[in-house]
This record gives C-alpha cells, sequence and structure tokens, in this order.
C-alpha cells in the first residue's frame, strides 16, 4: 500500500500533519471497511536524537534506519508514513525508489512555512534543535517540486492552513484517482498571468526602498512605502542587503505556492511580513 514522505524543514510541523493523516486514514479504513495496517515512522519512533544532525556520519545513519524501517513494513497491506524532515531529494528519490520496487503508489506531503515562524515554533518547544544545527538543516533544506516523479503526486500545506486535503491523498493513492491541481502546480487564471512578475517587482521595490532610506537617513525607524499608506518599522540596528534579500527570497517563496491572486495587497502583505519577521 501507498507510501506517504512527509518533508519540510524542522519544525514545521510534519508531525501534526502525519498524526493529522494518520488518525483520517485510521477512520476512513474502517468507514470503507478496508484492513490496512497504517504505520507511523519517525525519529521518536526509531529512537533517533535530534543531535544525529550534528554530524554528517550519525546523519546519515539515522537516514538508514528511516530507510531501514519503511523497506520492513511496507507491503500490499501496510500504508507508512514516513515523518521526516526528508529534505535532500536524492534521499526522497531513494524512497520513491523503494515504493516503486515494490508496485505501491507514494505520495509527498510537504509541510510549508516561513523559517521565522519555524524557528520560533523551535524555541518554543522542551526538545528543539539546537539553534546551530537549526539554521544549517535550513539552509540545506531542498524542497520537493511537483515536476520531480519522486516528488509527485505533490500535497503541499502552509502553516495555517486549518487541515490536511486527506480527502484527495486517499483518493490519489488507494482510489488512484489523478489528485486535483494543488497549491504548488495550479495555473494561474489569464487575468493574473502577470501576477509573479508583480510578485518579483514590488517586493524588489520595496527591499530598495529600505536600503535607500538607511543610506540617506540613518537613524530612522519607519520607511513609507511608494504609493502606499503601508510602513516598514525597522528595528533598532542595520538591516543587511543579506537579510533582505533571504526575507524578501522566503516571502516569494511562500506566495508562489499560495497565491494571493488580489495583485493590490502584495505591497501590504510584504510590509507585514517584514514587520514580523525583523528582530
Amino acid at each position: 500500500m501507498p507510501l506517504i514522505i512527509i518533508s519540510g524543514i524542522p519544525s514545521s510541523g510534519k508531525t501534526t500533519r502525519a498524526l493529522e493523516i494518520k488518525k483520517f486514514l485510521q477512520e476512513k479504513c474502517e468507514q470503507e471497511k478496508k484492513s490496512f495496517r497504517i504505520h507511523l515512522i519517525n525519529d521518536e519512533s526509531l529512537h533517533v536524537s535530534k543531535e544525529a544532525y550534528r554530524a554528517a556520519v550519525e546523519e546519515k545513519k539515522a537516514r538508514g534506519a528511516l530507510m531501514s524501517a519503511i523497506e520492513r513494513v511496507l507491503t500490499k497491506d501496510d500504508i507508512v508514513i514516513a515523518d521526516a524532515m526528508n529534505y535532500i531529494k536524492g534521499f526522497r528519490y531513494q524512497l520513491y525508489c523503494i515504493a516503486r520496487s515494490m508496485g505501491t503508489p507514494h505520495c509527498t506531503v510537504h509541510c510549508g512555512v516561513p523559517t521565522n515562524e519555524a524557528k520560533k515554533w523551535n524555541s518554543e518547544r522542551p526538545d528543539g534543535y539546537e539553534a546551530q544545527i537549526f539554521d544549517e538543516l535550513v539552509t540545506r533544506y531542498e524542497e520537493p517540486e511537483a515536476r520531480n516523479k519522486w516528488d509527485s503526486p505533490l500535497f503541499t500545506v502552509l502553516w495555517d492552513d486549518p487541515t490536511v486535503p486527506a480527502e484527495e491523498i486517499w483518493n490519489a493513492l488507494v482510489l488512484k484517482k489523478a489528485p486535483p491541481p494543488n497549491l504548488s502546480t495550479v495555473s494561474k487564471p489569464a487575468i493574473e498571468t502577470n501576477y509573479l512578475y508583480e510578485l518579483d517587482k514590488v517586493t524588489q521595490d520595496i527591499v530598495n526602498a529600505v536600503l535607500e532610506e538607511q543610506k540617506s537617513n540613518l537613524g530612522s525607524y519607519t520607511v513609507t512605502i511608494p504609493n502606499s499608506t503601508m510602513k516598514v518599522k525597522l528595528p533598532a540596528r542595520s538591516i543587511t542587503l543579506a537579510e533582505l534579500r533571504r526575507l524578501r527570497r522566503q516571502f516569494v517563496n511562500i506566495n508562489k505556492m499560495h497565491t494571493i491572486l488580489d495583485i493590490s495587497r502584495i505591497s501590504e502583505l510584504f510590509v507585514q511580513y517584514l514587520n514580523t519577521n525583523f528582530s
């Protein structure tokens, strides 16, 4: 039966989503009178410490333990949820090959979240990743792409989505129906064909406005955005170009997945994003 590959940066809600999927599958199997066994495999069930991600050798052992556990239980009567970061595309390809060799379908569930939000959640957890490990894992994360056969079908779940697309996952993997277009693959309506252009242009204009204000008015703590009533609230320090580029890249990536469609709100939402993530 299917292999469900969960993927996301540290503290992006992967286990929460995996448990939602497991609960739905258990209820669905009971409702449909299907006797599939459902396995949730993650670092906790394998007794893998977060410290394992500090060194490459130990991390490789952790991935090996996950793969071995999946191979042991993946059969025609078992549904396996691989609840781990699965952040290396080459490793996701290996998992795809395991499913393919057994003639069973698979899918990828990507937990999308802004890095600062995940970092906040991580800091609030008693068993969170150490800051250096967290940052290194985020840097190395290779986001799933629907055009890759090993990531497809891909279901993207954002941090503020109320539920996972469980029914669509069931249809794609158990009923073998083609999944509906999701946030990462849906075609934009013709009226919004310039959405990505505007997303890129508006965010770059705001970055330029912040840099220009800092250059000409040292000590200023607000930046008025041209043709807008919105203001960027600067912290009591200089914001570097690298930091602005990083935040802009994160915002653009999130909104490529979760298209706003209302182009007029791009400026407002990017300013809010900057104000929330400046520390």
